[in-house]
C-alpha cells in the first residue's frame, strides 16, 4: 500500500475547494490505477473526467447532481472530483477486486469535508452489479473502462491490469462492438438502465481510437439516444502497454485504432473551446485524418521516442 498527495486546485482546477479537502491524501492498492499526478495531460480524471463533470452541471444550469456513481473507480479521485465539482451526496462505487475498492472507498471517506457529509454505496465485482443490494438509483454514471481482453485473464490477480480486462463475456455482444473491443462500454450502459433515475445520464469518457461514429452507435446498441459532452485529447497513458496491446490487437483483425504524435494534438486542439467542441468534433476529427498513425505505425513511433496521444469522447447516454 502506497500513499499519494494529491493537491485539489491544481488536479481539478478550481479554486478554494468547498467539498473536499484541499490536500488529498490518497492510499493506492498494488492493484489500483495509478494517478498521474505529474503529468495531468495523461490523467483521465484531471484533464478528461473533471472538466467533463463541471460542464455537464453548467449545461444542467448549475444545479447540484445529487448522486453520482463510478463503474471500475480505481483509486476514487473521479468520485472526490464527483463530491467537489458536482455536488454529489450520495455516491456509488466499484472495481473489480475487493482491495481496490475498500482502499477507494476509504479515500472518498477521509477526503470529503466532516462538514459536507457523503453517503457511500460500494462494492467489488462486475461492472453495476455489486451495487444491486443497496436499491439505489443515481442520477449520473460514470465510466472510464479498459477495451483491450487479457488473452486468458492470466496475471489479473497481481499486479496493475488498468487497461485491460477479464474475457470471456458470455453476454451477446453486437459485431460493431466485439471488432472495435468496446464490450464493457456496452454491458456498462446495458447495465446502468437498472440504476439511472429517470432523467439521468451515463458518462463515457472514451479513448477515441476509433471513429466518433462507432461511438454514437455504440449507444443507439445498447438502447440509448447519445450526443457529445465533449471532445478533447490527452497523452497516451501507460504508452509501453497500452499501444503495443493495440497493435497485436489491431494485427489480429481488431480496430484499426488511431493514435497521433501529441505535438500534432496539441497544435489541432490548441483554439479549440472545450464547451463548444462536442459542435466541431466531426470536422476536428475530419481534419486529423492525413496525420493519424494506425496503433502499429503509432508502436514504431514510440519505439523512436515519439510521444503519444489519442483523442477523447466523452459519451452521453440518456434513456430512449
Amino acid at each position: 500500500m502506497t500513499t499519494i498527495d494529491v493537491p485539489t486546485e491544481a488536479y481539478l482546477g478550481v479554486t478554494h475547494p468547498k467539498r473536499i479537502k484541499p490536500h488529498l491524501s490518497i492510499a493506492l492498492s498494488n492493484r489500483s490505477y495509478l494517478p498521474r499526478v505529474d503529468d495531468l495531460q495523461s490523467d483521465w480524471v484531471a484533464h478528461v473526467a473533471a472538466p467533463a463533470f463541471a460542464l455537464y452541471r453548467r449545461r444542467k444550469g448549475g444545479a447540484r447532481i445529487d448522486s453520482f456513481c463510478s463503474i471500475g473507480t480505481g483509486s476514487g479521485l473521479d468520485v472526490l472530483a464527483a463530491i467537489e465539482l458536482l455536488g454529489a451526496q450520495r455516491v456509488g462505487l466499484t472495481d473489480l477486486h475487493e482491495d481496490v475498492v475498500a482502499t477507494a472507498a476509504g479515500n472518498v471517506a477521509s477526503n470529503h469535508l466532516p462538514s459536507r457529509p457523503v453517503t457511500i454505496e460500494y462494492g467489488h465485482g462486475d461492472l453495476l452489479a455489486p451495487l444491486g443490494n443497496y436499491n439505489s438509483r443515481y442520477a449520473l454514471i460514470y465510466e472510464n473502462l479498459p477495451n483491450v481482453p487479457l488473452p486468458d485473464g492470466a496475471g489479473i490477480a497481481n499486479g496493475r491490469k488498468s487497461s485491460t480486462h477479464v474475457p470471456p463475456r458470455v453476454e451477446r455482444l453486437p459485431e460493431l462492438v466485439k471488432r472495435q473491443m468496446l464490450d464493457l462500454h456496452y454491458l456498462a450502459l446495458v447495465q446502468a438502465k437498472s440504476f439511472l433515475l429517470p432523467g439521468g445520464a451515463v458518462l463515457s469518457t472514451l479513448g477515441a481510437r476509433v471513429p466518433l461514429e462507432v461511438l454514437l452507435s455504440l449507444a443507439k446498441l445498447a438502447g440509448y439516444s447519445p450526443s457529445l459532452l465533449t471532445y478533447t485529447w490527452k497523452v497516451q497513458a501507460v504508452p509501453d502497454e497500452v499501444i503495443p496491446d493495440h497493435a497485436q490487437k489491431q494485427k489480429e483483425g481488431f480496430g484499426p485504432f488511431h493514435f497521433y504524435l501529441a505535438e500534432t494534438l496539441e497544435k489541432a486542439f490548441a483554439s479549440v473551446d472545450p464547451a463548444k467542441s462536442r459542435t466541431d468534433a466531426t470536422e476536428i476529427e475530419r481534419s486529423l485524418q492525413a496525420v493519424r498513425l494506425d496503433a502499429s505505425a503509432a508502436n514504431e513511433a514510440l519505439q523512436r521516442g515519439a510521444r503519444i496521444g489519442h483523442t477523447v469522447a466523452v459519451l452521453q447516454s440518456e434513456l430512449r
